[in-house]
């Protein structure tokens, strides 16, 4: 019987375990430190809508706009992380719910498709469907 194992160098963290910090950090309201922490200068994020955004200064603004918007978060989970190693590229299934500054509550649900370089997230896609 043959065993394929990863050719990983040693103290690396694989794609897994770095997506897998990154969304406990989110978890724990550490959003912007996971920000800082796992995503590449010149990431590019793609939105469902097709909107993109392009660098990490864009992005950061952003997801500062994002999280201001929000009034409470009420629940929220993961519910599968996967990876290729081979192909560096990670992907997240999660949801949230929140209530926005205006009282508009929401149970989002989304995909986030992640690929790396250098050891940071270089592009993010995400597919979403928003209640109406």
């Amino acid at each position: 019987m043959q065993f394929f194992y990863l050719n990983l160098k040693p103290n690396l963290m694989s794609y897994l375990e770095k997506i897998t910090e990154c969304h406990k950090m989110v978890g724990e309201g550490k959003m912007l430190e996971a920000f800082e922490k796992f995503y590449h200068d010149d990431v590019v994020m793609v939105e469902a809508t097709g909107e993109v955004r392009k660098g990490k200064d864009a992005n950061r603004k952003f997801e500062k706009q994002w999280l201001s918007g929000i009034k409470e978060t009420h629940d929220g989970g993961v519910l599968s992380i996967n990876a290729n190693e081979e192909a560096a590229t990670t992907s997240v299934e999660s949801w949230i719910d929140l209530t926005f500054q205006d009282g508009n509550r929401m149970k989002m649900e989304e995909v986030a498709i992640q690929k790396w370089k250098d050891g940071k997230i270089i592009h993010e896609r995400f597919y979403y469907n928003m209640p109406g």
